[in-house]
């Protein structure tokens, strides 16, 4: 079959065609995205703009044609973070659906952690044995881990490097000076003491194979020297933490509006690369993980997967 999945995440709104059936790898078909920057654009009183809104709105109305054109024979479409914390998310979604045809499905922090590592699981097998997954993204980070495709545990923090660019480092992507040393290491203790509750639940659980997955730590890697996208999908990539802080230790002085010119950087998310950098190193310190493999697969896999298992085999 030929399935649409549309993710509204904190940065982008991202439209992903596949050809998949039940038990077989899901290829892609289509990728189109829209950056939106949801996130960036909650106003003081916790609410999605009503720019964001129409944005948002135009976004999944051009995402829900495309779909259509390319013969999807269904559209998966989930919103994370960003809608999720709005508090006229309810408003919103029912302007979507009303105005696109689109019923948008808000996922709960721990559901995009679990459907995470579904995919990792998928991605490297039974053979990886019990699992760690790590997931940074724009709103908030994701821990799983377990030995079953369901993780023993499933846990979401509001530790999204766009959430953290903005909030604590005050980043702007045009600025000509890094973050102060100060805002850095404020962020790190921040970081800490949000880590403190979990990191005991986690290390209960165990894992034999910690794996990262997301667009933060598949840059954070690329710095530290593994393969680029263009050696393909199938390419080993790693990240040891030894490597994460010589990463963390250049771009801390280095101005936003100069990330980008680094290779393998995403311009949309360049500004975001530090406070990323400083989740990932607080994670790998925290749970005493000294190299992460990387998995291609995220989220929007997890649900493809997901969607896939309750199709009746062929």
């Amino acid at each position: 079959m030929r399935l649409g999945v549309l993710d509204v995440g904190s940065n982008t709104v991202h439209l992903l065609v596949v050809d998949a059936h039940h038990g077989a790898h899901p290829w892609p078909a289509h990728s189109e995205k829209v950056v939106l920057r949801l996130a960036e654009q909650i106003g003081p009183d916790g609410a999605l703009t009503e720019g964001g809104a129409d944005g948002l709105v135009k976004a999944v109305g051009m995402a829900r044609a495309a779909a259509d054109g390319l013969g999807a024979e269904d559209l998966l479409a989930f919103a994370t973070s960003a809608v999720r914390d709005a508090t006229n998310a309810a408003d919103v979604l029912a302007r979507v659906r009303d105005e696109t045809g689109v019923r948008l499905e808000v996922l709960s922090g721990a559901d995009e952690a679990r459907m995470t590592f579904l995919a990792v699981r998928r991605w490297f097998g039974w053979s990886a044995g019990r699992l760690l997954a790590m997931d940074i993204g724009g709103g908030s980070l994701e821990l799983a881990a377990g030995i079953d495709e369901h993780p023993d545990v499933a846990i979401s923090l509001p530790l999204g490097a766009g959430r953290l660019s903005r909030e604590r480092l005050a980043v702007d992507p045009a600025g000509t000076a890094p973050p102060s040393a100060e805002a850095v290491e404020e962020l790190r203790a921040y970081v800490d003491a949000q880590l403190d509750p979990v990191v005991e639940q986690l290390s209960a659980v165990g894992w034999e194979r910690p794996v990262a997955t997301s667009k933060t730590f598949r840059m954070l890697a690329r710095l530290a020297g593994a393969a680029p996208s263009g050696a393909g999908l199938w390419a080993r990539r790693s990240l040891t933490r030894t490597g994460l802080r010589q990463v963390l230790g250049f771009i801390r002085h280095i101005p936003p509006a100069q990330l980008p010119e680094l290779e393998g950087v995403s311009a949309q998310r360049a500004h975001q690369l530090l406070a990323g950098a400083v989740v990932a190193e607080a994670v790998m310190r925290r749970l005493d993980v000294d190299c992460v493999d990387i998995c291609p697969w995220a989220l929007r896999e997890g649900v493809i997967l997901r969607r896939l298992d309750q199709l009746a085999p062929m």
